[in-house]
């Protein structure tokens, strides 16, 4: 009985460790880098309103660029990324607010054939407001 208990534990531990960030490609990282062009990044924040958002891009599993309104963009990095998600894929999310939020589940739909071709948890959204 100890043992099964231990490897339980064992388990449930491993389920609530730190996710390793995805790697990115060099070139998934410079295209990134080149949509930041002329940004600052502000403190992240778990939630933005979905009104102010426009549309999304991704940038291989690791990163995903959200369009804000007011030239504000948001950078979201999926703690254990986001399968699937490339061209011709777009992402459906569920939420249970007006807000789009860490947690929250994104299901990568492929836009030829509507089906599901996998999924992700969001992570935090970093802001890029222009220099000025």
């Amino acid at each position: 009985m100890k043992r099964i208990l231990g490897i339980s534990l064992l388990a449930v531990a491993a389920a609530c460790a730190p996710v390793a960030p995805v790697e990115m490609s060099a070139l998934e990282q410079s295209n990134l880098t080149q949509a930041l062009a002329g940004r600052s990044a502000g403190p992240a924040v778990s939630c933005v309103s979905q009104r102010s958002l426009r549309g999304n891009r991704s940038f291989g599993e690791g990163a995903i660029l959200f369009e804000g309104t007011g030239g504000t963009v948001y950078v979201n990095r999926p703690p254990a990324g986001c399968p699937n998600l490339n061209l011709g894929r777009a992402l459906v999310f569920r939420t249970t607010g007006t807000q789009l939020c860490s947690g929250d589940i994104a299901t990568v739909i492929d836009t030829s054939s509507g089906f599901s071709s996998g999924g992700c948890s969001l992570g935090d959204f970093t802001p890029y407001r222009r220099v000025r």
